[in-house]
């Protein structure tokens, strides 16, 4: 079995990702930022809905986000043709199907999938590759005053380059390292991309233990598992622990066997739940992350909101939901006699599995929601594929180890989780910019430009880009957001005037109030988005 958690040294502050906790002044709003409670220790764990009787199965939510092959496809093919297509993702076809939907029943209290996501936004058209690129002293001279704006207190740097051809346009000090906050996500879905593969699934298998009786729950890194029936058009809920215990429950009855004791095999993520001690003490309670276990229901969100507290034990609440499950199908099993056992014997019996949906579409979730708990796991799946033990500094060390072997210049940088939540990571803009370049010219890095939120219509910058002077950029500007207490970053990609592509790094960690820093930041890319900045 993995050893205990890894820790960092503790902060005296540290505040959730993409939820600052406001001072008195300072009200966060907007989706990416609701006004966060003080901090405190999390409140105690409700007890777990499959510890007593077995519950009825779980209806099926709506699935939250489909899948991201047929939009990845089109956008790798525009950029070999010069232009990048820049698609949304969601409403495009779906991934391979594994899963057979199956008819839907009442639902018990148990962690249920998130909710539907708003509609997908309009696909803009290819790029000129012809289209020139702006100067850079007039692109400069434009940007110049908007990054020395009160809110950003002197803090601001940036990094500007073409998307196509790598040049860079403007360098603020872009290679000093700055606190990232949340786009840190996009070094770790990069890592995730390179040495996965935007193909693979996550397997949460059940094989025979080595007692008799035995069945082993293993974990394989799937944080989006829904209780009921798998939706094959979905990401969150696109393996359902319902089809898991049909599977078992049919390969036990051919074996013979009308009972079972359930050990739930936890080693991928260091065999119990793993909280990193720089995290704020109320983030779990706050719903701004769970404790990383090798799988979960809906990312331990208690309810379908996006900031529902979380479990503290999602992977047990899994394993005991899955035992009520058996329950109800006629094999004896209790849920409240579930344990957590070493890793499963090697070359055990296959009694029934269930898959995530690709990579791609995990990774596009994880962006658009800037979700804290699938972005440890990702980070802890890339350690894993490289030989790292468990622990959040080990995964992030391997995150920017592959990020590197993926062509990033991540020359400055420091991470410390694969987040962003934590304190101590340092990364420079002109990295982040790297990444994106490296998206246009990799087919595998590809879906990175299209998962990323768009300027007043989806995910974390849905109500962003409204006021009169970014409101143009609105349904143009593509960009993962940041924000800690202190700390605004935005790093995407814009289409300028002249139909030029340009990526783009802004990060901020000296701000003032949260909500002026982020209009000064959507002011900086709408200047980007309507410049076409020539010389003269």
């Amino acid at each position: 079995m993995a050893g205990p958690p890894e820790r960092t040294p503790p902060v005296a502050v540290q505040d959730a990702d993409d939820a600052p906790r406001p001072a008195p002044d300072d009200p966060a709003v907007g989706p990416e930022a609701p006004i966060a409670p003080e901090p405190r220790e999390p409140a105690a764990e409700a007890p777990s809905p499959a510890t007593g009787s077995p519950a009825e199965e779980p209806a099926r939510p709506p699935g939250r986000r489909r899948g991201l092959r047929t939009a990845a496809v089109a956008a790798v093919t525009a950029a070999l043709l010069g232009g990048y297509a820049v698609a949304d993702a969601a409403g495009a076809a779906p991934g391979v199907l594994t899963l057979a939907p199956a008819p839907v029943v009442p639902a018990p209290p148990v962690p249920p999938a998130a909710a539907a996501r708003p509609p997908a936004p309009v696909a803009l058209a290819p790029l000129d590759p012809s289209a020139p690129a702006p100067d850079p002293a007039a692109l400069s001279a434009a940007l110049g005053p908007l990054l020395a704006a009160p809110a950003l207190r002197g803090s601001a740097t940036a990094s500007v380059v073409d998307a196509a051809t790598g040049r860079v346009l403007l360098d603020s000090g872009a290679d000093r390292p700055q606190v990232p906050a949340s786009v840190a996500k996009l070094l770790t879905a990069t890592a995730a991309l390179h040495v996965l593969g935007p193909d693979a699934t996550l397997a949460t298998r059940v094989v025979a233990g080595a007692a008799p009786g035995q069945v082993v729950l293993v974990g394989g890194g799937d944080q989006l598992l829904t209780a009921g029936r798998g939706d094959p058009g979905a990401t969150v809920g696109r393996a359902g622990l319902a089809d898991l215990a049909d599977a078992v429950a049919a390969s036990l009855r051919a074996r013979g066997s009308t009972s079972a004791s359930v050990v739930l095999d936890d080693s991928l993520t260091g065999g119990s739940p793993q909280l990193d001690a720089s995290w704020g003490s109320g983030d779990v309670a706050a719903g701004y992350v769970a404790p990383l276990t090798s799988v979960a229901l809906d990312a331990g969100r208690a309810t379908p909101a996006n900031y529902a507290p979380r479990s503290l034990d999602p992977a047990m609440d899994v394993a005991r939901t899955f035992a009520g499950l058996l329950a109800q199908r006629g094999v004896r099993a209790d849920p409240a006699a579930v344990v957590r056992g070493g890793p499963a014997p090697a070359g055990s019996a296959v009694l029934g599995e269930v898959r995530s949906a690709p990579l791609v579409d995990v990774v596009a979730d994880a962006l658009a929601q800037s979700d804290n708990t699938v972005a440890e796991s990702l980070a802890r799946l890339v350690g894993a594929a490289t030989g790292r033990p468990p622990g959040f500094a080990a995964s992030a060390q391997a995150v920017l180890e592959q990020a590197r072997a993926a062509g990033v210049d991540t020359t400055g940088a420091v991470l410390v989780d694969g987040s962003g939540l934590g304190a101590g990571s340092r990364v420079p803009a002109a990295a982040f910019t790297s990444v994106l370049v490296e998206a246009v010219r990799r087919p595998e890095l590809a879906p990175l430009l299209e998962a990323m939120p768009v300027g007043g219509l989806s995910g974390t910058l849905a109500e962003r880009f409204a006021d009169p002077g970014s409101a143009p950029a609105a349904g143009v500007v593509r960009a993962k957001t940041g924000s800690l207490t202190g700390v605004s970053s935005l790093v995407g990609t814009v289409v300028d005037a002249d139909g030029r592509q340009l990526a783009f790094a802004v990060l901020a960690d000296g701000t003032g109030p949260t909500t002026p820093a982020r209009q000064a930041l959507d002011a900086v890319a709408a200047a980007l988005t309507g410049c076409g900045c020539r010389a003269g």
